[in-house]
């Protein structure tokens, strides 16, 4: 996601544009209803709670519990059935009718039915709401017209062809997208609270309505706790069986720690030096995250523009060292954009990681990283190189962002580097205004597809931070999803070549992918957590 989820996962370690949700230690273990209900930590406040508008992996993760779509992602990021009750195929794929469940009621006690949908989907694909997802709409018919501006809203191709029915056609087939359907920015809205609250819309918990299994309560729009309560105008209460999720937000590693084992949270998220202290402890476990740490350019800035400044800075860090030295925590260096275990070779089934090429300039080499710095600046015409790294004031961005800062100064000549940790919403919006030099960001999977990182590097994509663009990399990308849409092998070949040339060009600057060891209390049971899109799905949750 564009989130820049932060983890430390987007959640970040970094300062990074999506924060991850970190789970905590559990406030009791009897077996009393009012034991239905845990507080968790999270390393950064909520942004906002409209999906329209929404970057951050937090923030998804409370869309995903207290909203609905069509289906829910299960165990394994599978498609199970939401508010879907039955989907029709035709038109060699490109056309689908979805009946939904009939009396589902929102929050508020209004009816959901398919024009929620309708409405929804036309206001994220509208340029005038400015969403950074817009794009993940393309390949439904005429969304690309309208996001471009060309066409109006009402044009794309979802209508409501009956008060619980919808007809949606697309242009190509999209191979992922019963995954889509799943995505919280493919749920549907309430055009009436919508109107009702205007630009306040999503900026408060009391000014939204849920149709999900939980509603957001006490969260003032800029405060650091909030709650996850019962909804009991869901269709399916009788299978919640949480009474309340409490969030805490909670920066600091070793301050989540000591709550935890004063049984003040649920779990805690650990350092990588606290999970090997910790080894033996019987609570301890490891997500899987799909995600890219990685450092953003600004290409509009001058220093930047030139390729082989670019292969420098990236020549001159030392990854492994942030991984098994400032992390420490499971982190990988896998050489990719697309991160390790997320899709394989339709036809080898190897995975995508193991078919890209990654560049000299993704390895460390200090001696080639002076050579090419040296040359850069002389053919640029800069004598005072400087810039400032960009990053959220996490605990495990502020570690990262300081070893940077000393691995690039010591490794190309005369550069002074700073560091900024700002709090997380102050980094995405500089981020999505391109107000900053080089930020320290990162991106986690929307879906299990190689798409959902590479699409955000096209030319004019609201998540493309560092300005990047590449004439043959679009066409790549187009091609994925339009003539070699139905041909699995081509399909992956041109995502292969797409990032290749990513890589090579240094439009971004891989640095790592995340893992999250965490102690977590084993009497919770029955959470879905998946490591491409909204992470945690309570729906189903128990306190034992």
């Amino acid at each position: 996601m564009f989130v820049m989820k932060f983890t430390q996962k987007w959640a970040v370690t970094f300062g990074i544009a999506g924060l991850a949700v970190l789970l905590g230690a559990c406030s009791s273990n009897s077996s009393s209803s009012k034991s239905q209900s845990f507080t968790m930590p999270t390393d950064s406040e909520l942004s906002t709670i409209d999906l329209s508008k929404s970057t951050a992996l937090g923030t998804f993760d409370m869309l995903n519990n207290t909203n609905e779509g069509l289906y829910r992602l299960g165990k394994n990021s599978k498609p199970e059935t939401g508010l879907a009750t039955k989907l029709t195929q035709s038109d060699n794929g490109k056309k689908y009718v979805i009946d939904i469940r009939h009396n589902t009621k929102w929050s508020n006690g209004d009816t959901v039915t398919a024009k929620d949908f309708v409405y929804s989907w036309q206001r994220t694909v509208n340029p005038k709401t400015a969403s950074q997802y817009a794009y993940l709409f393309s390949g439904i018919q005429n969304a690309d017209a309208i996001s471009a501006g060309k066409k109006a809203a009402s044009t794309l191709g979802i209508k409501a062809t009956g008060k619980y029915q919808l007809t949606i056609n697309l242009e190509q087939q999209i191979p992922y997208f019963k995954l889509l359907l799943g995505f919280p920015v493919f749920y549907p809205q309430n055009q009436k609270v919508v109107d009702k609250y205007g630009s306040g819309y999503g900026t408060r918990s009391d000014k939204m309505v849920y149709n999900g299994p939980f509603k957001l309560t006490n969260w003032n729009g800029t405060g650091t706790t909030w709650t996850l309560k019962k909804n009991n105008s869901y269709w399916d209460k009788k299978a919640v069986k949480l009474s309340s999720v409490h969030y805490q937000v909670v920066k600091d590693n070793q301050t989540a720690l000591n709550q935890y084992n004063s049984k003040k949270l649920i779990g805690a998220p650990l350092t990588g030096n606290q999970a090997k202290n910790l080894s033996k402890n019987k609570d301890l476990i490891s997500r899987p995250q799909s995600s890219s740490y990685y450092l953003a350019l600004n290409q509009k800035k001058a220093l930047f523009k030139n390729l082989k400044i670019r292969e420098a800075i990236s020549m001159a860090i030392d990854r492994q060292q942030i991984t098994k030295r400032v992390l420490g925590d499971g982190s990988i260096v896998n050489g990719s954009f697309v991160s390790k275990g997320l899709a394989t070779n339709p036809k080898t089934n190897k995975d995508f990681t193991s078919d890209i090429t990654t560049p000299a300039s993704m390895k460390y080499n200090p001696t080639q990283a002076k050579k090419l710095w040296q040359e850069g600046l002389k053919e640029n015409g800069i004598t005072n190189p400087n810039f400032t790294i960009l990053a959220a004031d996490s605990d495990a961005g502020k570690k990262v962002t300081e070893y940077l800062q000393s691995d690039l100064e010591k490794n190309l000549p005369g550069l002074k580097v700073s560091v900024s940790n700002i709090p997380f919403r102050s980094v995405l919006a500089r981020q999505a205004s391109h107000n900053y030099e080089v930020t320290f960001a990162n991106w986690f999977a929307d879906f299990a597809d190689p798409i959902t990182f590479l699409n955000i590097y096209t030319k004019g994509n609201p998540s493309n931070i560092s300005g990047w663009s590449n004439s043959q990399y679009d066409q790549l990308i187009k091609a994925s999803s339009t003539t070699d849409a139905n041909n699995a092998s081509k399909r992956w070949d041109d995502m292969v070549q797409a990032q290749n040339i990513l890589l090579k060009d240094q439009g971004i600057t891989p640095l790592y992918q995340s893992s999250a060891p965490w102690l977590f209390n084993q009497n919770v049971k029955d959470i879905v957590y998946n490591s491409a899109g909204a992470n945690y799905n309570f729906k189903d949750a128990y306190v034992k």
